[in-house]
């Protein structure tokens, strides 16, 4: 790891987003920032211009609440899961329906998209995880395991593996390597509560979020636990590594997002703000820290 002095990051102006008709399960930012995606309880994705506030899309399709939102790596794509049990891919430019994927059996909680946007991940309540491939549409592999509901995923830099979070407290990589037999996987065990949020650094840790309000951060490599951050007030939500890899944002149930120095393990920073729950943090690659939340109808 980079041993340079962390720098300090301050509140900047808070803006809102109030046109939602139903509480907000999730938000992304785009790979520039410049867009934000909400998901809504009341069926519809909404595409935002971060810096003006002004309303892009309001995307209805869904028979179910939104419960989840992500770009892809490379920006062309996005997509949303519904409590309806599909995932839709939408296209960034004309925010036109792509593809409606039909696989799960129950409401689909996480997505995520494979570094080179060529694959997505999606799991959920009927305790399973399906790989998709992006262009057609179709599912590449089912992997089946987990005890309880998956709330959480992310695909590791190198696209060789998948790591999962679930409801039964434990995070799962699993090993996608071609030739590799299906459902391979190691498993992170020490959290005491539901894992709520993954992170792949660049380099390749992993940031894992709980209901026990703690974030660990892992060597997924060699199974290894680096650091456990101790100190959020609430469960945690969103976690975010800084491009250098120095810092850790986390953000939960709470008005106030710590920022960790990942030598030390010690909160460099409580940003406090009009936030009530911070839904998604995410560093720009100059590490601008953007922070989106609220749980009510506006963002």
């Amino acid at each position: 790891m980079n041993i340079r002095a962390p720098r300090a990051l301050t509140v900047g102006r808070v803006k809102f987003f109030g046109q939602h008709r139903g509480e907000v399960n999730c938000s992304a930012f785009s790979p520039d920032g410049r867009t934000l995606l909400t998901a809504s309880e009341d069926g519809c994705v909404y595409g935002w211009e971060t810096q003006s506030r002004r309303l892009l899309w309001r995307l209805g399709g869904h028979t179910g609440p939104v419960k989840f939102c992500r770009f892809s790596p490379d920006g062309h794509l996005f997509a949303s899961s519904s409590g309806d049990c599909t995932i839709r891919l939408w296209d960034m430019t004309t925010a036109k329906c792509l593809q409606v994927l039909n696989g799960h059996h129950r409401s689909v909680e996480t997505v995520s998209f494979s570094p080179d946007s060529k694959q997505l991940a999606s799991g959920g309540w009927d305790k399973q995880v399906i790989l998709w491939e992006v262009q057609s549409g179709q599912a590449l592999q089912r992997l089946a395991g987990h005890r309880d509901s998956i709330q959480s995923s992310d695909f590791s830099p190198s696209t060789d593996c998948l790591a999962t979070g679930s409801w039964d407290s434990s995070v799962r990589i699993w090993d996608l390597r071609v030739g590799t037999p299906a459902g391979i996987y190691q498993e992170l065990e020490g959290h005491s509560g539901n894992i709520s949020c993954l992170c792949y650094s660049a380099s390749g840790l992993l940031a894992s979020g709980s209901w026990d309000k703690t974030v660990r951060v892992w060597k997924p490599t060699t199974s290894s636990l680096l650091i456990q951050l101790k100190g959020q007030v609430n469960w945690v939500k969103s976690v975010a590594f800084s491009p250098d890899e120095l810092q850790l944002a986390s953000a939960g149930y709470s008005c106030v997002v710590k920022v960790w120095d990942l030598k030390t393990g010690k909160c460099l920073e409580n940003l406090k703000g009009a936030l009530d729950v911070a839904h998604a943090c995410v560093f720009t690659s100059k590490g601008k820290l953007l922070v989106s939340g609220a749980a009510d109808h506006q963002k």
